[in-house]
């Protein structure tokens, strides 16, 4: 099995230079296998040594699952009784660091559910639906609506930052698990189910995060989704239980659970989510975005325009000088910090089609600027309320399936990131209609 055979089709991810975690991730989603089999195997080795709080045997995990959830719902109770007597956000000081974590996560969000492709083969098998089931759900069913990568790919457009942003190597590593898993995963069958049980299991975070996002103005359609359809009672994270239990074998059993342990623990490789919308520094963001323009900006200003004896083409022609920069434009009062950023004549010069620097940042870095300049000073804000940019989107029908298409290339079409193309989306609705798994709505 391979993931992506067809490399002339274009990704969702355009193709860049970086880090070893993103080559390999970028490998894995043109349908090479870019040694992803010994890579797993040392992250496994990773896993192994970790600790994990899945009970001692399957039977338990309904129970623990509900426990789980009865903390989670626990949990959220209190953040918002804490936020009605005043509490400041848990998460995000501002728009900028929600801006900010959600590009940081967009590598992992490509490539949602990836880690259960290779469970579309066994359809005929009633064990397997549970999982099929799941990853179908994430990919709409072929439904552009509804598909959870063009659903995130929908909310980077509309917040301006669809480019890919500057990012660690790591941010990387979730979602290349997530794509070795499912290139490997009829070997690797234990720890997919594992890594698929706790991935489902909806965490305190996700519901913070939504409501706060909602409440600086951003549309939390996509976590509010993963809040629901992953539910114990019947979503994902039920699913993930009910599949672990049928493809158990009656041989060797305490050797799959000890397998699915493994799988569960990949999960808690690389940073967890708190800790990573915790490590934003606005101004560390805002001078490294200056210094990547700095390159492009250093001889296009005029002499004549001069900050503290300096020309802006000599703060610009050298690195490290943007803290400089910063003060300077402070103390000749081209900056007003901790007001609203309008009364900053540098701010009207970055901001609207007439300013004299507009289209100089895109809206991120001006987001960045916006923060920095306000420093505390609240601006109003509205709550979005989850999905409600949906009912203004208008999709032109995709044309029907051919009839007799082989299934295995429609589940070519359905890998890594692939079942968001136009031809995915066509594959995916005709792999429901071939294997009989299309489920009827209630009339």
């Amino acid at each position: 099995m391979t993931v992506m055979t067809c490399t002339s089709a274009p990704s969702l991810m355009p193709v860049e230079r970086g880090g070893g975690l993103q080559r390999r991730y970028r490998a894995l989603l043109q349908g090479e296998d870019a040694g992803s089999r010994a890579w797993l195997d040392a992250q496994l080795s990773r896993a192994e040594g970790m600790s994990d709080d899945l009970p001692a045997t399957p039977a338990q995990l309904t129970a623990w699952s509900h426990e789980h959830c009865r903390q989670v719902a626990q949990g959220h109770a209190q953040y918002l009784e804490q936020r009605r007597h005043g509490a400041a956000r848990r998460y995000f000081d501002n728009r900028a660091h929600a801006l900010w974590f959600i590009q940081q996560v967009a590598p992992t969000k490509a490539v949602d559910g990836a880690w259960l492709f290779s469970t579309l083969k066994q359809w005929r098998d009633p064990r397997y639906h549970g999982l099929i089931r799941t990853y179908l759900e994430e990919l709409g069913e072929g439904d552009a609506h509804l598909n959870h990568v063009l659903i995130y790919q929908r909310l980077l457009t509309r917040l301006g930052c669809q480019d890919p942003a500057p990012m660690a190597d790591e941010r990387y590593l979730s979602g290349t698990l997530q794509l070795a898993l499912g290139l490997h995963g009829e070997r690797y069958l234990p720890e997919v189910i594992g890594y698929n049980l706790g991935y489902e299991q909806p965490p305190l975070h996700l519901l913070i995060t939504t409501y706060e996002l909602a409440e600086l103005g951003i549309d939390g359609h996509y976590f509010q989704l993963h809040v629901t359809i992953d539910n114990a009672a019947s979503g994902h994270a039920q699913k993930a239980i009910q599949a672990l239990q049928q493809l158990s074998p009656v041989r060797g059993s305490d050797e799959f659970y000890r397998r699915v342990r493994h799988g569960y623990r990949l999960n808690d490789l690389g940073t967890d989510t708190p800790s990573l919308i915790a490590s934003f520094d606005l101004h560390a963001e805002l001078l490294a975005a200056l210094e990547r323009k700095r390159v492009f900006g250093q001889f296009m200003h005029a002499d004549h325009c001069r900050l503290q004896k300096r020309t802006i083409n000599q703060w610009l022609a050298e690195p490290g000088l943007m803290p400089g920069f910063l003060e300077a434009m402070q103390a000749q009062g081209w900056i007003q910090r901790g007001a609203d950023p309008a009364q900053s004549r540098w701010w009207r010069m970055i901001e609207g089609p007439s300013a004299p620097m507009f289209g100089v940042f895109n809206a991120y870095e001006k987001q960045l600027w916006y923060d920095w300049i306000a420093a505390g000073w609240q601006s109003p804000t509205r709550r979005v309320m989850p999905g409600s940019w949906e009912s203004g989107l208008a999709f032109k029908p995709l044309p029907a399936p051919r009839p007799g298409q082989a299934i295995d290339t429609l589940i070519e079409r359905m890998a890594g990131n692939r079942h968001a193309l136009p031809e995915g989306l066509l594959a995916t609705q005709a792999y429901l209609r071939a294997t009989g798994l299309a489920q009827e709505i209630p009339h």
